[in-house]
């Protein structure tokens, strides 16, 4: 048994992370101040007599001997980052401190969930780990992108100077059960307005493109790398479906799925939003393990269930 923090535990990800390492036999500590996670997220952890949950900020100092911590603690979705940008990136930066300081003095594995925003609007396509982004440090999205990218650099920086084995996964778009009904991200949007028989509202016309990996796969690939006791530990990890679908495509889908009428309707896009986005998991294949299996329209099926269930939709 193993005692892991989980920084951001009652989010979407972080919730079902929890349930995975309880299952797995460990003692699990949930930290999160409810900013974006809800409680109910996690209705089945707090159940078990070796999970606990901690109100309150990651920024804070953190009590506790932990051997394995996962960092997943930050406002991750636009409508909830663009809130409070100025927040946003306090906590990318000093929530990551915080917990690499916890690490330091215990001596426990670090897991940081960074993003794929990283590599902004990119101009390599599949993205690699390898290639540095293409980010605008001034416009509405870099609070969180610019964040995640000074939170690997701490983590980079900690493992060369400190010796704290800190590990980075850039999550690439991900979805399923317990993501807020109004979190703002696509995928959520879509199946909520396609149940309430509201528009589907294309952004720029639903041309860009974007790769959706469901919850259970991204918590595998977390897990494994936390795991991971060979070379190269340290530089990124890609984690993400690699199989890559238009938005228009993706909203066909949910209609299809969902059996409803809402019309598709077109908006102008934003400013700052990537064209293409779609990872290359080589590295994370080879050394990981790591092949996500859940496909998109059976991922879509559980999740269009679990929010009519939550929704109160017919």
């Amino acid at each position: 048994m193993s005692r892991v923090l989980v920084t951001g535990g009652a989010g979407f990800i972080g919730s079902h992370l929890c349930d995975a390492l309880l299952a797995r036999g460990n003692s699990v500590t949930a930290l999160d101040d409810l900013s974006t996670g809800a409680l109910a997220n996690l209705e089945s952890a707090r159940t078990a007599a070796n999970f606990n949950f901690l109100h309150g900020d990651v920024r804070a100092h953190i009590a506790g001997e932990f051997e394995l911590v996962f960092h997943l603690a930050c406002p991750a979705s636009p409508a909830f980052y663009r809130r409070d940008p100025v927040r946003t990136l306090d906590v990318s930066v000093n929530g990551t401190l915080a917990v690499l300081e916890l690490a330091r003095s215990c001596g426990a594995r670090v897991v940081l969930a960074s993003t794929s925003e990283v590599y902004g609007d990119p101009a390599v396509h599949p993205q690699r780990e390898s290639y540095f982004g293409n980010v605008n440090t001034q416009g509405p999205r870099a609070c969180y992108d610019e964040g995640k990218r000074a939170a690997e650099t701490l983590a980079a920086d900690y493992r060369r100077a400190h010796g704290v084995d800190a590990r980075i996964a850039r999550i690439f778009n991900t979805y399923g059960p317990r993501m807020a009904l109004g979190d703002g991200r696509v995928v959520s949007n879509f199946v909520v307005a396609a149940l309430r028989g509201e528009p589907l509202k294309l952004i720029g016309g639903g041309a860009h493109s974007r790769s959706f990996c469901y919850v259970s796969d991204m918590v595998e690939g977390l897990l494994a790398l936390a795991a991971y006791t060979g070379p190269d530990a340290g530089p990124p990890f890609n984690l993400g479906m690699p199989q890559e679908v238009t938005i228009r495509e993706l909203a066909q889908r949910v209609l299809k799925l969902a059996d409803s009428r809402s019309p598709l309707e077109v908006e102008p896009a934003e400013p700052g939003e990537p064209a293409r986005r779609c990872p290359d998991i080589t590295r994370a294949r080879k050394l990981l393990g790591f092949d996500p299996r859940m496909t998109l329209d059976e991922g879509l099926q559980l999740m269009i269930t679990d929010i009519r269930a939550r929704a109160g939709s017919g």
